[in-house]
């Protein structure tokens, strides 16, 4: 069958070409990202592969089903850029990679927050420069600290278990408490109290219209000053004016970032030889508190297999016309 995959980077060709020869699967790849005016390059292709900054719209969707595409593989477990709606009254399939590597975003957000509290990223710049003070460079023992830990699916509880490990209080918030957090002796909060009391925070869960703007203006008047703030879910989940704000104040101590609201104009892409337009996005990297990576968490090679092969089964259950386990049904 004829996939036509949007977004594409050599790092994506190379998994998916390795691992494609069990497919058999006709892969056309395109580095233009998927909205309404690329749309015409899947003409002909019964299925299109697309990634989290994708813009699959009524419009593009209209457009991909009047081209003959019948099934959306997403390589990655993010739907929210999708309008299931719409794909449904179109007849449009749509299959997601729910798990491809908790770890290795946990991982990262463990990284982040080290990073951030122990200024490695300053320090590294200093020595480069031959700068050798350690005059700024002051951190806390992450042993005894508060963390909070919003939503516990597989990523937010193996970032418990991580901090669970380095001696920390684990305090939690989500609808359904995880077994395996609550063994661990993770103890579920209302957000009110792990605002209150956690002296780093790191948001574990899922864009919906309830968790919006989650750390907004008044979540962020609730929390301890000099919190720590760590970002690798969903960058929304941040009113990013109202989060320069707490930093000025000294409200946050430190953020870090894996994710952006506003990624999509910037991520992925090589955009240091041009003028980065986005003001608010180059007014929070002036910030020394402030860490950010370009939607790196998932990047491992474990991710990237586990992602070019529950994409490449996602793909042969609609050939085959099978049930397709990682289908996403509208609500």
């Amino acid at each position: 069958m004829k996939v036509t995959l949007f977004s594409s980077k050599p790092y994506d060709e190379a998994f998916l070409k390795r691992l494609n020869p069990s497919f058999g699967h006709e892969l056309v790849f395109i580095e233009n990202r998927l909205n309404p005016q690329t749309a015409h390059f899947a003409y002909g292709s019964p299925a299109v592969c697309a990634f989290v900054n994708d813009v699959l719209d009524a419009t593009t969707l209209e457009k991909l089903a009047h081209g003959g595409t019948r099934f959306i593989a997403m390589r990655c477990a993010g739907y929210n850029n999708v309008d299931l709606a719409a794909a449904q009254s179109l007849g449009l399939q749509v299959a997601r990679v729910p798990a491809y590597s908790p770890f290795a975003v946990a991982e990262h957000a463990v990284a982040l927050f080290l990073s951030l509290n122990r200024h490695v990223h300053k320090a590294y710049n200093r020595v480069r420069d031959g700068n050798f003070s350690i005059d700024g460079l002051i951190g806390h023992d992450v042993h005894g600290m508060t963390v909070g830990v919003i939503g516990t699916g597989s990523i937010g509880r193996i970032f418990a278990r991580i901090m669970s490990g380095f001696g920390c209080e684990v305090l939690a918030y989500d609808v359904a408490p995880d077994p395996d957090c609550l063994q661990l002796g993770v103890r579920y909060v209302e957000l009110h109290e792990l605002f209150a009391r956690s002296q780093a925070i790191s948001l574990h869960c899922p864009l919906t219209p309830q968790t919006y703007h989650l750390i907004n203006e008044q979540s962020l008047a609730r929390m301890r000053d000099g919190v720590f703030l760590i970002n690798t879910s969903r960058g929304a989940l941040i009113d990013t004016e109202a989060v320069m704000a707490a930093i000025k104040s000294s409200k946050i101590g430190g953020l870090a970032l894996d994710v952006y609201e506003e990624e999509s104009a910037l991520f992925f892409e090589d955009r240091s030889v041009g003028i980065i337009q986005d003001d608010v996005f180059m007014r929070l990297t002036t910030f020394p508190n402030v860490l950010v990576t370009g939607h790196q968490a998932f990047f491992t090679h474990e991710a990237m297999t586990n992602i070019a092969q529950t994409t490449l089964s996602n793909l042969a259950d609609f050939v085959a016309g099978r049930a397709c386990a990682n289908r996403v049904i509208c609500d």
